[in-house]
């Protein structure tokens, strides 16, 4: 990246194929699209996972901060390093990176884009709710993977508790001292208190309403920042542009349910026109 950051990533399919960049919500890492990957690779699709700045692999930002502009430019830089337009699918802080990234280039740098459960206009209860789960064991950690899990299981009681560890293990390092901390920067975190999300619904707005292509919103059907008005709203508002609700899920809509997300999105794909047709 312009600033020296590496960033992680993972890929599935062929090169030549066309790509999918997808791009995790705040907070968790490229792990988290394992499943629609691979399933976008068996349908033709060059599927790139890549964990954002300061998650997961990637490197964090050497003065500790985030603003959506380096996200966005991340996203930029990406997208420009495949042979063809890649298709953008983001999660929460992953779609706002990739909405603000295509709307507001010079040029078009997307083929497609899918949203996931994020809007310009959210509900501010269902952010602090995740931002205050993000920022609770920030310090401390845990002593044991069980004690994560035991974590998540409380936050998302919807989910069943895994039986197996494997999850936890991926979103969260060893430290030095013993104990396990989420696989993201605590300056992500504790830069929100310096971010204000006063101009974000216009500005993500503005950058929908200059797309020049196909945007799909998924949202979940029991979503805690998407309400079915807010998603009617925002559609409503941008050139080809739809949406689908994914019953069963909340706002971690690939996480909660991820058949049927990945199948709305391979669906969507499927009915794109064909380059040059």
């Amino acid at each position: 990246m312009a600033d020296g950051v590496e960033i992680a990533a993972d890929a599935w399919g062929r090169r030549d194929d066309q790509p999918a960049l997808l791009l995790h919500g705040g907070g968790q890492t490229r792990h988290a699209w394992k499943g629609t990957a691979a399933v976008l690779a068996g349908h033709g699709y060059y599927a790139v996972a890549a964990d954002l700045r300061g998650h997961g692999e990637s490197a964090w930002s050497p003065d500790g901060r985030y603003p959506i502009e380096r996200f966005a430019e991340d996203v930029r830089t990406l997208a420009a390093g495949f042979t063809r337009k890649p298709v953008l699918i983001g999660a929460s802080l992953g779609g706002i990176a990739s909405l603000v990234a295509a709307g507001e280039a010079a040029q078009p740098i997307a083929r497609a884009l899918v949203l996931v459960d994020v809007t310009p206009r959210v509900d501010p209860a269902g952010v602090d709710r995740i931002r205050g789960f993000m920022a609770a064991r920030i310090d401390d950690g845990f002593a044991t993977l069980e004690e994560a899990a035991d974590a998540i299981a409380q936050y998302l009681p919807h989910r069943p508790r895994p039986k197996r560890l494997d999850g936890p293990r991926k979103n969260l390092r060893l430290g030095d001292d013993g104990r396990f901390r989420w696989h993201w920067d605590p300056a992500f975190v504790r830069d929100v208190s310096r971010r204000t999300d006063g101009d974000r619904e216009v500005r993500m707005t503005w950058a929908a309403q200059r797309l020049n292509a196909p945007l799909l919103l998924v949202r979940g059907g029991s979503s805690e920042l998407v309400s079915e008005e807010i998603a009617r709203e925002f559609v409503a508002k941008v050139p080809n542009a739809r949406y689908v609700d994914v019953h069963g899920a909340s706002h971690m809509v690939a996480g909660d349910v991820n058949d049927p997300f990945t199948d709305q999105v391979v669906a969507f794909l499927d009915s794109l026109p064909q380059p040059g047709a």
